[in-house]
């Protein structure tokens, strides 16, 4: 079949409508509009070049699938039916990547698929956890629920990233601060040092002659520098896509000294806040762990989530299977176990997801705070060596001379 991008007028509200239908032929495309209570305006095969173009150049950010998210339970919740719900959510759409993506939904939706059908289609956008509560959600005809649950999930888990990355990007603007001291140093004063004891055939002091040194290399050897870079660079980017590179980099977040009890409490926190949300939307406790362990995004946790899953496949409680786990923290299976015994193990999770989202915020203020007196330190060690390196020739120069 093909697809055909259209304008028409629709019948109920009047308003003007731009989308794709999937039909045979241009005729078949204007028949099935009509069917769907749409006066044709302008038909015309649909160009998938432009759409492939868009989805090399285009990027769909965790804020835009949170407004797609938003607008679409809003409007089911207001009663409107599913296909116009996306229609008007297609018009509303800026990202242009997002609107190709609606666009093959809308698609799918009126060809007779389900929402989480259409939906899967597309797993580079939507996640296995999203695919899971749309499911619950059709299934207990809770579908604006699910969508609204899935918009927050994705709002906590965008806060907590911001956070993090926020707490990084002040050490990485000092260690560039640092670096470009160090090569202005290198070549641009270290040189005239060089040459001034040259012109008066004088020796360099041992730092100096580092400097000299680790300058000229640089120089005459640069790209052989830049090939080394880029050489470990491929190398160790082609490891860590490996199974073994993954896990080494997992298992190095949550051992890594400063940071590990960040990472630790954010994969808690991911855990639980995704395990309540699924949960309470009705998806199965096997099923919530299967998808669980591949949202928290660590192969060293998901590990000890698998095998918590198989020992309550065996009969075994949730909080009794998750207890002896490595790297699990022990607020978890606490609040499961109470959850288990009140029958409300999705809002104890919940609980526990807050603890460790607020502990988290804790840990990431108590690591900027570490971290910037250490990169001071750092930065007045490097500006202290260059300026040794430098004045202390020209010192021994003045000293010569008056001597």
């Amino acid at each position: 079949m093909k697809k055909f991008s259209y304008e028409a007028k629709d019948n109920s509200s009047g308003k003007h409508v731009k989308s794709i239908v999937q039909a045979e032929s241009e005729s078949s495309a204007a028949k099935l509009l009509l069917e769907q209570g749409f006066t044709p305006l302008d038909i015309k095969e649909f160009d998938e070049s432009s759409s492939i173009l868009q989805r090399i150049t285009g990027r769909i950010t965790t804020k835009d699938k949170i407004v797609f998210t938003r607008q679409l339970s809003t409007l089911l919740g207001a009663g409107l039916p599913l296909s116009q719900g996306l229609h008007t959510v297609l018009e509303q759409t800026e990202n242009k990547k997002l609107r190709g993506v609606v666009d093959d939904i809308v698609v799918d939706v009126e060809g007779g698929r389900a929402l989480s059908e259409a939906f899967a289609k597309h797993p580079e956008v939507f996640s296995k956890v999203f695919l899971a509560l749309i499911q619950a959600g059709e299934a207990s005809g809770t579908l604006d629920d699910a969508l609204m649950r899935i918009a927050a999930q994705q709002e906590k888990d965008a806060a907590i990233m911001s956070k993090i990355k926020g707490a990084l990007t002040y050490p990485v603007i000092v260690l560039f601060v640092i670096f470009g001291v160090l090569a202005f140093m290198l070549f641009t004063v270290v040189p005239q040092v060089e040459k001034l004891y040259l012109d008066l055939h004088k020796e360099l002091p041992f730092i100096t002659k580092v400097m000299v040194v680790t300058a000229d290399f640089v120089i005459h050897y640069w790209w052989l520098i830049i090939l080394a870079v880029v050489t470990a660079g491929y190398f160790l980017f082609q490891f860590l896509r490996t199974e073994a590179g993954i896990r080494f980099m997992d298992m190095f977040k949550l051992n890594v000294p400063l940071f590990s009890g960040m990472f630790r409490k954010l994969y808690m926190a991911r855990l639980a806040r995704t395990g309540q949300t699924l949960l309470s939307t009705g998806v199965p406790m096997l099923d919530m762990l299967r998808i669980t362990s591949e949202a928290v995004n660590n192969t060293v946790i998901a590990t000890s989530i698998d095998h918590a899953a198989e020992k309550v496949k065996g009969g075994k409680a949730l909080s009794d299977s998750l207890q002896p786990e490595d790297y699990i923290l022990p607020l978890v299976p606490q609040m499961i176990k109470i959850g288990e015994q009140s029958g409300k193990i999705d809002d104890m999770m919940g609980k526990a997801a807050q603890v460790y989202e607020d502990e988290l915020d804790e840990e990431i203020r108590a690591i900027s705070t570490a971290i910037e007196p250490l990169l001071m330190v750092v930065l007045a060690i490097v500006a202290g060596g260059m300026v040794g390196a430098i004045l202390l020739p020209i010192y021994s120069l003045v000293n010569t001379i008056s001597l």
